[in-house]
């Protein structure tokens, strides 16, 4: 099925001029803002299909007692309560001290967003639990190393125009938005938020970066990210879609998203059916198996039911998932939901990550110990993005042992060496 091109006609959908901002919870960009004039209006889901889990549940309750579970179910309840602050963290977490030292030392920095529901998967006990310390501060933030950069990919010395970053020949990084509706805090464009605030671009950058594409035609392959694309409403995803399919070139477009994650009920049927129309391919953001809920598998099932495939990206973090039982255990129920694992990433040496980031030993160790012991669907390819604008380099364990005679040595998952017929010399 060819993705739909639509008419000149049918296009004649405008955004709004200027980007939306967010200023606190009670004020969060355009998802939950009204649809502006101009806009095709696309009526929202019944989203009370959506299961609740059991941690959910008993979360709701204790937390959020008043909240009805339609409104637990609709994702712009979820953005507007978001846990936002130390008021937030303590009516729903008991903090260690040195968590609460370091939200108040935030100032400036990534600031605390975590939905209800997320907050429901953290242990409100235990300041080591896994998911827990992805989302809240802890002091080893504000510790510099050598090495760490605002930038470490060096993703604005290569934007052409404001928002599209053009590293490889034939494929460009679209960001439209700096909102998401939890931050990671080993975020890798902490900086986009940090000091600018929450929002989504406007029309007219976006118009700069489909002028640039639409000049390139080397450019067959756009990954629309951000910020998390899919928080913004459907009639935006729709309007950018539609103008990168009217692209003759543009063969390929791919959405790169944490929220079937965090926010699954943010995938309700109508987003479902715009995805549909224009086929993009969507990368999640998995980070743990305690991610794997009914609810994610439930959002999961509906894109996948729509024709949306779905892989997985995920960054090794020190004390998260830093062992092969818990990555195996994560990449097997990732194929159970039909998420292909499609990537390990090195932590990016942001600002602060040194708590975070793993030897590169530990991330081949744990590819070592995927490889050969599960089916090859769930063995992701371990990259390092490379620092400085380098682009993603695979790191794999060592498999090629030499060439002797006419033959290549090559070595199993069991570390067994075996020799294959190769007349045509040693390997280069």
């Amino acid at each position: 099925m060819t993705p739909r091109r639509v008419a000149s006609a049918e296009r004649g959908l405008t955004l709004a001029g200027s980007e939306t901002s967010a200023e606190g919870a009670a004020d969060e960009p355009d998802p939950i803002a009204p649809v502006p004039a101009g806009i095709l209006r696309l009526h929202a889901g019944d989203s009370a299909a959506t299961p609740i889990g059991a941690a959910a549940e008993e979360f709701r309750a204790r937390c959020f007692p008043g909240a009805s579970a339609a409104e637990w179910n609709d994702w712009r309840w979820q953005l507007r309560n978001r846990v936002r602050n130390l008021q937030g963290l303590d009516r729903t977490l008991r903090l260690s001290a040195e968590e609460r030292v370091a939200v108040e030392r935030l100032g400036d920095r990534l600031p605390v967003g975590i939905t209800p529901y997320y907050t429901a998967l953290l242990d409100a006990l235990d300041p080591a639990d896994p998911l827990r310390r992805t989302m809240v501060p802890v002091l080893g933030e504000f510790e510099e190393a050598p090495g760490e950069a605002a930038d470490p990919l060096n993703e604005d010395g290569h934007m052409p125009v404001p928002g599209l970053v053009h590293r490889y020949p034939d494929r460009v990084l679209f960001l439209v938005t700096s909102f998401c509706a939890t931050y990671c805090r080993y975020c890798t464009r902490s900086r986009l938020v940090g000091t600018t605030g929450e929002y989504h671009f406007n029309q007219e950058q976006y118009q700069r970066a489909l002028d640039y594409i639409a000049g390139q035609p080397q450019i067959r392959d756009v990954l629309i990210s951000g910020g998390d694309p899919l928080t913004m409403q459907d009639a935006r995803i729709e309007w950018l879609l539609q103008r990168l399919r009217d692209i003759p070139h543009v063969e390929f477009v791919r959405m790169g998203s944490k929220v079937p994650a965090v926010l699954p009920q943010r995938i309700t049927p109508e987003l479902c059916s715009v995805l549909r129309r224009y086929q993009p391919w969507v990368s999640v953001h998995f980070m743990h198996p305690d991610e794997l809920t009914p609810e994610v598998a439930h959002a999961c099932g509906m894109l996948v039911d729509h024709g949306i495939p779905l892989g997985s990206q995920t960054v090794l973090l020190k004390g998260v998932n830093d062992d092969p039982q818990t990555m195996r255990r994560l990449m097997q129920g990732l194929l159970r939901i039909r998420v292909r694992p499609y990537y390990i990433y090195q932590c990016d040496p942001i600002p602060g990550s040194g708590h975070f980031r793993t030897a590169v030993a530990t991330g081949l160790d744990i590819v070592r110990a995927l490889r050969g012991h599960t089916t090859g669907y769930a063995v992701p390819s371990f990259v390092i993005d490379a620092p400085g604008g380098g682009g993603k380099v695979p790191i794999a364990p060592d498999t090629v042992v030499g060439w002797e005679d006419g033959f290549l040595l090559v070595r199993n998952f069991e570390g067994q060496v075996f020799r294959y017929p190769d007349p045509a010399g040693p390997v280069r």
